[in-house]
């Protein structure tokens, strides 16, 4: 199967993802990206397990098909790329990809889409709509205080209080702590999640600069934020948090 996308736009949005992929990840197809093809839309995953990022672009295509591409070695073909339209040809068989371009072709082995991991779905969750420009001032007034000492996982990710009428963030590296609330955005629910510094890194990174809705969705396990056609998903830490308000008053 074939599909036609802009190298630039391409581009773009696997950058704005790749923060998400890691190093010699445990599960080895973790190093790829999953694109999944249909009619008029790529979407594009990222995943390390514990959070997973996507992304969708326009594309011309007449076929659906899904292919996983490998992260480091796409994004250093594009890169070496003017912006211009190029074809990538898939073979589902041998999971081979050709990318035709102006300049040459280039070709890639992939993986077989069936062997990356599902991403978790959110179901029956209220949703709660966040500004991205108080959530990214938010992020940034608690990030720097979170801990990095993994013997104490509930002190590596922020607090995110829900409450009727206000959000409150907290982090702490035990010998800080920060405590940011806000009382012009209401979650008409109340819910304690903690959410890894790296998912909050991820966040903070890809949030637009304009004045757009984050749209927060959570279950027992995993929190989800969506906004444009990004969406980040991660596993919240199950831990208690420490009984901040005995040193900041609530």
């Amino acid at each position: 199967m074939k599909f036609i996308v802009s190298s630039s736009a391409l581009l773009k949005q696997l950058q704005s993802i790749n923060g998400v992929v890691t190093n010699n990840p445990v599960v080895p197809i973790l190093e790829n990206f999953l694109f999944e093809i249909e009619p008029g839309k790529l979407t594009i995953t990222a995943s390390d397990l514990e959070t997973s990022m996507i992304t969708e672009l326009p594309i011309e295509a007449q076929e659906a098909g899904r292919i996983a591409a490998p992260a480091r070695i796409l994004l250093d073909t594009l890169k070496n790329l003017p912006d211009q339209p190029v074809t990538f040809t898939l073979d589902e068989e041998t999971y081979n990809i050709e990318i035709s371009s102006a300049n040459g072709r280039y070709k890639l082995a992939g993986e077989n889409a069936a062997d990356f991991p599902r991403v978790p779905v959110v179901k029956g969750s209220a949703p709660v709509e966040i500004p991205s420009s108080s959530l990214a001032r938010a992020i940034n007034k608690t990030i720097f205080a979170v801990s990095t000492d993994e013997l104490r996982p509930a002190m590596t990710g922020i607090l995110v209080q829900l409450g009727e009428a206000q959000v409150t963030f907290v982090a702490t590296d035990g010998h800080r702590l920060l405590r940011y609330r806000r009382q012009d955005v209401g979650a008409g629910q109340t819910a304690n999640l903690i959410i890894p510094r790296k998912a909050f890194n991820l966040l903070k990174s890809s949030l637009p600069s304009e004045a757009a809705p984050v749209r927060v969705e959570f279950n027992q396990s995993n929190a989800f934020f969506s906004f444009n056609q990004m969406r980040l998903v991660c596993r919240l830490i199950d831990e208690r948090y420490p009984d901040y308000e005995n040193v900041i008053p609530v």
